[in-house]
């Protein structure tokens, strides 16, 4: 039984030799010379040699009761290098020796304007080995502060709640607006009353211009006034609106550029009507003048018969034919006084005509020059129009027996210069007996 135990392992035995040198003399040979030896990954660790700041935030943001203590890192040991900061806003600081950012933001410096919310702080910073001016490092980041308070948006026109205008005046103001924690981006406007403003309102800053016509009080309007309320509405990003309300009392007013042509309508009125009547006394002088010349003529023929008669029959050498006819001319003489008055009888009544014209033209040129316009706005300009008015339709009255002529054949400064000639003055001035009495 032993035995058998040997020859079975000895078989065995013979068998996993011959299988294994059957798989060595399988395998392909290979020439030692076509063997390439495999290379060995190594890591080579680097040197970094550029000097960077390693933690910088580029954007910053804190609240306006916070606290920022920030500590910066170099890939440098910091004790040979320092720090610095530029354009730095109030209260931001930095250690120089280690890096360390901080800064205190309170509401005192937001309320007194030194700093803003939402407003980006471009803040440069900087880093600089102490031992070597050229390994430095310049970098920027922003820094932005916002709070949780809202601070309302207000819009302020530049005048005050109520304004007093008349017809005709320029109502214009600027809208400005009041910033809060958020601006204004938009102001719209709308009135009680539909109006037509000069100038359309969008923003903030623009000019609000109205000017209410003549006829923009009514006659059924009580006091002679009427108001309009002026609304601007500015809203913000956020759709928050504030509104700004303006009374406007436009009072009832004289239309001033058709009361100056109606003035101006009056006074040509007046001055047509004073040629036509210094050509009408024209005429009338000239009637006076000749028919006193006539007159003269008729005085001096019968003077002259008279006296050539008396100087006939008294001579004492003439004949008797001569004396007879002396005693006849004296005669003659006291014949031509009838009819001196038939042939030309005395104007009075065409002469009082030529002072009475003469008077209504010196009254009316003195009441045009003493109610001229001061200007376009005159203050009395209804009160001269109407004295105007009426000093024409008295003259009118007074003299309506007297037919007005059409001026022909004659230029105004001739009527003018007749008018105004010395003749014609002392002719109608009056005497110093008739000013006594």
């Amino acid at each position: 039984m032993g035995r058998f135990r040997v020859q079975f392992l000895v078989l065995l035995l013979c068998i996993l030799g011959q299988t294994a040198f059957s798989q060595s003399d399988s395998t392909p040979r290979v020439k030692p010379d076509t063997v390439k030896p495999v290379g060995i990954d190594t890591l080579v660790e680097k040197v970094d040699t550029t000097l960077r700041i390693l933690n910088l935030n580029p954007y910053i943001t804190l609240h306006v009761d916070s606290t920022l203590n920030y500590k910066l890192d170099i890939n440098r040991e910091s004790r040979d290098y320092f720090w610095f900061l530029k354009n730095a806003p109030l209260g931001l600081k930095i250690n120089k020796d280690n890096g360390i950012l901080t800064f205190k933001a309170e509401k005192s410096f937001f309320l007194s304007g030194k700093l803003k919310y939402d407003y980006d702080y471009r803040v440069s910073l900087g880093v600089q080995n102490t031992l070597n001016p050229k390994e430095r490092v310049d970098t920027s980041f922003t820094l932005v502060f916002y709070s949780t308070d809202i601070i309302p948006s207000l819009v302020k026109p530049t005048v005050g709640s109520v304004l007093t205008v008349d017809e005709g005046d320029t109502v214009s103001f600027q809208i400005q607006c009041d910033n809060g924690s958020f601006p204004i981006e938009r102001v719209s406007f709308f009135s009680s009353l539909p109006l037509k403003p000069l100038t359309t309102i969008h923003g903030c800053d623009d000019t609000f211009t109205w000017v209410p016509s003549y006829d923009f009080v009514k006659d059924g309007d009580s006091a002679k006034v009427k108001v309009v309320m002026l609304n601007f509405v500015g809203a913000t990003k956020f759709m928050v609106r504030d509104t700004a309300t303006i009374k406007v009392v436009v009072r009832n007013a004289l239309n001033y550029p058709y009361a100056v042509q109606e003035h101006a309508a009056i006074a040509k009125s007046i001055s047509t009507y004073v040629l036509q009547l210094k050509f009408v006394f024209l005429q009338l002088d000239k009637t006076v003048k000749k028919n006193k010349g006539a007159r003269t003529t008729f005085d001096v023929t019968s003077a002259t018969t008279a006296m050539t008669g008396t100087v006939l029959a008294t001579s004492s050498t003439t004949g008797s034919s001569a004396a007879n006819m002396g005693k006849i001319l004296p005669t003659v003489g006291v014949t031509l006084v009838p009819v001196k008055e038939a042939v030309s009888p005395t104007k009075t009544y065409d002469q009082n005509q030529a002072s009475l014209v003469r008077g209504a033209i010196k009254r009316l040129e003195y009441m045009l020059r003493d109610n001229a316009l001061i200007g376009e706005r005159d203050p009395d300009i209804t009160k001269k129009t109407n004295k105007l008015r009426d000093e024409l339709q008295a003259a009118q009255v007074q003299l309506v027996d007297i037919p007005i002529e059409i001026v022909n054949g004659i230029s105004e400064e001739e009527l003018n210069e007749y008018f105004n000639s010395p003749a014609v003055n002392k002719k109608y001035r009056l005497s110093k007996k008739k000013s006594k009495k």
